[in-house]
């Protein structure tokens, strides 16, 4: 945990930074979770409307599904509970609300397992017989750590919001600076966004997003993508 000063060690520190990295081989950038289908279908031809959308997904979606089982999955790692690991991810399969979605989390978790084997030697007994989701595994490596279940979630949603504009950028497109703008933003309301989600109960979380769920559906014909969701 943190030392005297309240500050993270710097090995645990640089762990969550390299979590939380775009750049990890897991596929992140190739899924826009929508959004390339909002610019299609939902007039999402600006950086407000783009900004707006991905806030909303922040608060509406991320914080009452994903990050309440980041959370609780960090825990449950530490704690060695198997049961509850196991109720976690597959809280997290049956709500997947399209093909794409569960696509995404399903291959991402099994990506993310794979490059964890290159760090930890334990990785193969510990996902045994389990289709890993990827909220559960990154929990797993954040569980690894020195960090907080705050630090270990802050940290998850930062990647999501980087993987987020990556996908703004693109598909609206947009310039580097509007994104670096639409990221300032994200950075101001995900703390909260964390909390909220902490303070969730198993019988709290939900992942009704149903507009959301209606243009991953359409996406998945969509005829020019750049995008797997």
């Amino acid at each position: 945990m943190s030392d005297a000063s309240g500050a993270l060690p710097a090995a645990s520190l640089l762990q969550l930074i390299w979590l939380a990295s775009p750049a990890l081989p897991i596929g992140g950038f190739s899924y826009s979770e929508g959004l390339e289908a909002g610019v299609e279908w939902g007039g999402l031809s600006s950086e407000p409307a783009a900004s707006d959308w991905i806030a909303d997904q922040l608060h509406l979606s991320l914080s009452r599904a994903d990050l309440p089982v980041v959370a609780q999955a960090i825990a449950a790692w530490r704690d060695d509970d198997r049961a509850r690991i196991e109720a976690l991810n597959a809280w997290v399969l049956q709500t997947r609300e399209s093909a794409e979605f569960l696509l995404q989390t399903e291959q991402m978790g099994r990506s993310f397992v794979e490059w964890l084997k290159l760090h930890h030697d334990d990785v193969a007994s510990q996902f045994d017989g389990l289709a890993i989701t990827y909220p559960v595994a990154f929990a797993f490596a954040a569980s690894r750590t020195q960090a907080s279940v705050r630090d270990g979630t802050l940290a998850f949603a930062f990647g999501w919001a980087e993987n987020m504009i990556g996908a703004a950028v693109k598909s609206v497109p947009l310039g580097q600076s509007a994104g670096q703008r639409m990221l300032g933003r994200l950075m101001q309301e995900i703390p909260d966004a964390v909390d909220r989600a902490i303070a969730l109960g198993d019988d709290d979380r939900q992942a009704f997003s149903p507009m959301l769920a209606i243009h991953s559906a359409r996406h998945e014909t969509q005829y020019s993508r750049l995008f797997r969701s």
